[in-house]
């Protein structure tokens, strides 16, 4: 008899942020939001997914809860693309946001399913490379704080992270001399990268551009808001800096323009973000088409998110970085058993790949429970 869908249950979990540890553009973050999904199937295996779900994961497990789930349950896991079509069309217009958050945590977990079944880890069943570490770079340094950016550096240097990113705000000029600030403490040896967070119009992005590029960065990440492809491309014809850009990005068909319009030389797409594992495959194989590096989104993730965007890392070809999160957090550090892709474990300042099947994780109960979101704020 084949194995079917039996259970499905989230766990929407939240986690506060101490202060100043995840400061941005947008301002400053004092919890993070996952919603775990936890699937069953018929012969015993479980497999897990994540969404991120950065404000309210109790309204995103109700979605999957009472939209996705019920598509799924009696159903043949092994059949991922045929359940991804079939999650996907019960949206309308341009896919976005929490919706596709919550089709990635089914689908990671799918994923989690074959390879476990299997007896293979995710990132053989995607093909594979046959990495068994991957390169890496420290996120994120905060954006104007002083004393806790000082900590964060050093704290990337005991690590061995060659490459480290810190977060850029408004105003320009306040930019410009931040990251002035890190690249005179860490000196020439250490690679640095910026992230802005939509920060600027294209005028300002390129005069911060123009600064990075005489402080050595590797590339600048979402100056612009997201959809304005227009604007990459004249800021792109501006400055040598490499554009970053694609953690907004949810599902192929929006990403396709960013990609194809040669603005952007990296291209950051988180799987717990944008339709798990199979729609960020499609979009990160669309980007190699054109030349572009992938360097996939971690951000506030939790440790099945890290996970499965190590195997996706570890698997496609035009693999540049892997973003590896640096400031505390138990939805990374405690969630499961033994940590992945943790700051903590390096080797010689890289990543090892799991392999074990599936994604290689088992969840700690206690810690989950720990975390229940208890209230929609």
């Amino acid at each position: 008899m084949t194995m079917r869908i039996a259970e499905i249950r989230t766990h929407p979990l939240a986690m506060q942020i101490a202060p100043g540890e995840h400061k941005t553009a947008w301002g400053e973050y004092s919890s993070i939001g996952i919603v775990l999904v936890e699937m069953r199937t018929t012969d015993g295996i479980v497999g897990y997914g994540e969404a991120l779900s950065r404000r309210n994961p109790r309204s995103s497990a109700l979605l999957i809860d009472e939209l996705y789930a019920p598509l799924l349950l009696g159903e043949d896991p092994f059949l991922i693309e045929r359940h991804w079509q079939s999650m996907f069309r019960q949206m309308s217009g341009r896919a976005g946001g929490v919706a596709m958050e919550a089709i990635a945590a089914l689908d990671i977990a799918l994923w989690d399913i074959m390879g476990r079944a299997l007896g293979q880890p995710v990132h053989r069943l995607l093909g594979g490379m046959g990495r068994e570490r991957v390169a890496c770079y420290g996120s994120a340094i905060s954006w104007q704080a002083e004393e806790t950016a000082a900590r964060q550096l050093d704290q990337c240097a005991r690590q061995g992270l060659k490459m480290v990113k810190l977060k850029l705000g408004n105003p320009a000029d306040e930019a410009i001399f931040w990251a002035r600030r890190v690249r005179e403490r860490v000196g020439s040896g250490v690679a640095l990268c910026a992230d802005a967070n939509w920060a600027y119009d294209v005028a300002d992005a390129a005069k911060v551009a123009a600064a990075l590029v005489e402080l050595d960065f590797a590339w600048l990440e979402e100056p612009l808001i997201p959809e304005d492809v227009a604007g990459y491309s004249r800021l792109a014809a501006k400055t040598r800096l490499r554009l970053a850009a694609g953690e907004s990005e949810h599902v192929g068909i929006v990403a396709r323009d960013m990609i194809a319009s040669g603005a952007i030389g990296v291209f950051q797409p988180d799987c717990a973000r944008a339709g798990g594992i199979t729609e960020t495959r499609r979009m990160v194989t669309l980007a190699d088409v054109y030349g572009v590096a992938y360097a996939p989104h971690v951000g506030g993730g939790g440790a099945v998110s890290a996970a499965a965007n190590l195997h996706l890392a570890a698997a496609m070809p035009n693999f540049l970085t892997y973003e590896c999160m640096i400031f505390p957090s138990a939805l990374r550090t405690e969630l499961t058993i033994e940590p992945v892709a943790d700051a903590t474990a390096l080797l010689e300042g890289e990543i090892v790949v799991p392999t074990k099947p599936g994604l290689g994780v088992e969840i700690n109960y206690d810690t989950l429970g720990r975390l229940r979101a208890r209230s929609t704020s």
